[in-house]
């Protein structure tokens, strides 16, 4: 599968994966802030953005392999991994399946713990719908908890780009992310056997994926840090880039 993605600055390379249901579009604010630091490698994971979908079953796994072909194709040996929910996920299994491409992890607002079962049928209901009657479900179930109490009431114009990119989600490409989400296994085992240092980021306003995962997270991991940005939620990137790039900077910085 080829990854369709946006780079931009030069040095270490970090590789950036997406939430769902969005696409690379979501880390603008990332390429330019943080192009003087790093290469930012922002890939569209499969079936969203400018990447096809294929015909394989859905799997984490897959996508992960997808971003290990993409370090191929870039000739990069090892690159910083960041995930940020959807993306967080693949960045663990990616840990798990091609630990030597990994020279560090940044894990923001997700969680390492597997769906339980009431999760994993929400998720089979909604990809059902979705295939149905379109990506509206999104909008009216999914978007309200995406984005934190501050940014719903004092920034409309950044929740209304991520209505945007929410409603342009293929059906096909956010039926498939949501089955391969359902199916994940926990990451806990390959957190704790990581041996690089690792950044965790959680907004302090996310209520899907909260503090208490983002510190089960970091304490896990052996070396690990957690930052925690203010006045954000679970699109902590979007809603407060410059504090979300100044984490990512010091951390990247502390990797030379």
């Amino acid at each position: 599968m080829q990854l369709y993605s946006r780079s931009a600055g030069s040095g270490l390379p970090v590789v950036l994966l997406h939430a769902f249901p969005l696409s690379s579009a979501m880390w603008l604010a990332q390429r330019e802030g943080l192009a003087p630091v790093c290469r930012v490698i922002t890939p569209d994971l499969r079936g969203f953005g400018g990447t096809m979908l294929g015909d394989d079953e859905p799997s984490i796994d897959l996508m992960a392999d997808d971003v290990a072909h993409l370090l191929d194709q870039e000739g990069i040996d090892r690159a910083v991994v960041g995930g940020l929910s959807m993306g967080g996920y693949v960045a663990m299994a990616l840990c798990r399946r091609h630990p030597d491409r990994v020279r560090g992890l940044i894990l923001a607002d997700t969680k390492a713990q597997a769906d339980p079962e009431p999760a994993r049928a929400n998720r089979e209901r909604i990809a059902t719908a979705v295939l149905e009657s379109g990506t509206g479900i999104l909008v009216t179930e999914s978007l309200p908890a995406m984005l934190g109490a501050t940014t719903k009431e004092c920034r409309g114009m950044v929740a209304g780009r991520v209505r945007g990119l929410v409603q342009a989600a293929p059906p096909a490409a956010v039926a498939w992310a949501q089955r391969a989400m359902a199916a994940r296994p926990d990451a806990f085992g390959t957190l704790r056997s990581l041996t690089v240092p690792a950044l965790v980021v959680v907004g302090d306003e996310d209520e899907l994926s909260p503090l208490p995962d983002a510190q089960a997270m970091a304490e896990a991991i052996p070396q690990a840090q957690l930052v925690v940005i203010g006045k954000a939620g679970h699109l902590s990137a979007i809603e407060q880039p410059e504090a979300f790039n100044r984490a990512i900077a010091e951390f990247v910085k502390s990797l030379d």
